[in-house]
């Protein structure tokens, strides 16, 4: 049986091409925010999937790579997919959905909290796309007190389709 790309495929496809970004993230307690650069390649697979590897300046140096993969699964109506990344060991599963004004994708995951205790938090990426040329990730955690709070933000400019 061959699937068949569908408009929530297409709406992925705005992601593919060559992006830099900048982002702003927490460090931590009592510590000011860091802003960090880095560039991703995304490209279709098959018309189905959007696959997005890319590259980041780290906290403290370094460089960290990453790994997306995002598409839509029509009998559960959501956005899915992973991301990993080289600065750790946890595999993020992706369960999402669009906005009405379809320009807001929020990506639910869970993964490890932020205490580090072992417990186990849930998170949101949430993808705007701006304009054809702009996007913007946000990241944030839900808190013990049922409220959002955002801990990264990147800023995503096309230099390539």
């Amino acid at each position: 049986m061959m699937a068949q790309p569908q408009k929530e495929h297409e709406w992925l496809h705005q992601l593919v091409g060559e992006w830099t970004f900048e982002s702003e993230a927490d460090m931590g307690p009592d510590k000011p925010r860091g802003k960090l650069k880095g560039s991703e390649r995304v490209r279709s697979l098959g018309g189905m999937w959007v696959m997005g590897e890319g590259q980041g300046e780290m906290p403290g140096g370094g460089t960290g790579h990453m790994m997306i993969t995002l598409g839509f699964d029509p009998k559960r109506n959501r956005y899915v997919g992973t991301w990993v990344g080289s600065m750790m060991n946890h595999l993020w599963i992706y369960d999402g959905e669009l906005d009405a004004k379809k320009r807001v994708l929020t990506l639910n995951a869970e993964g490890p909290s932020f205490s580090g205790d072992g417990a186990t938090s849930k998170y949101q990426d949430i993808i705007e796309i701006v304009s054809p040329d702009q996007r913007v990730l946000r990241s944030q955690v839900l808190g013990a007190d049922g409220k959002w709070t955002q801990f990264m933000e990147a800023h995503y400019r096309r230099v390539a389709r």
